[in-house]
């Protein structure tokens, strides 16, 4: 899904705006606005994957640095990943798409 979305969000500022500040700190920007935004599906959408994305990348990367020798490699990899995920998703939320990421944005469409 890809259509755009436009309006306000309930907590008074442009919808691509709040959904674009969900991605900004990871998975705890995300949290927040899931939590105040009570209306907007729009934000609500990107809030959710944003909590999803960004709470398996962190989980999955503390998981790997216990790997010896190489999971400090795949840790950077990982880390590299993140930043363009996270600029990917902030570009596709201020354009005011739905850009849905395998798995994630099927978690996130459903819990919106």
């Amino acid at each position: 899904m890809t259509h755009k979305s436009q309006g306000k969000s309930s907590l008074g500022m442009e919808a691509n705006i709040a959904a674009l500040l969900s991605y900004l700190l990871g998975f705890v920007s995300g949290i927040i606005f899931y939590a105040l935004e009570k209306e907007n599906k729009f934000v609500r959408f990107h809030a959710m994957q944003s909590i999803v994305v960004f709470a398996f990348l962190f989980v999955l990367n503390m998981v790997v640095k216990l790997l010896p020798l190489i999971g400090w490699t795949i840790s950077t990899l990982l880390g590299i990943i993140g930043i363009v995920i996270w600029v990917l998703l902030m570009v596709k939320a201020y354009n005011g798409e739905y850009f849905k990421l395998p798995v994630a944005g099927e978690i996130a469409e459903k819990n919106s």
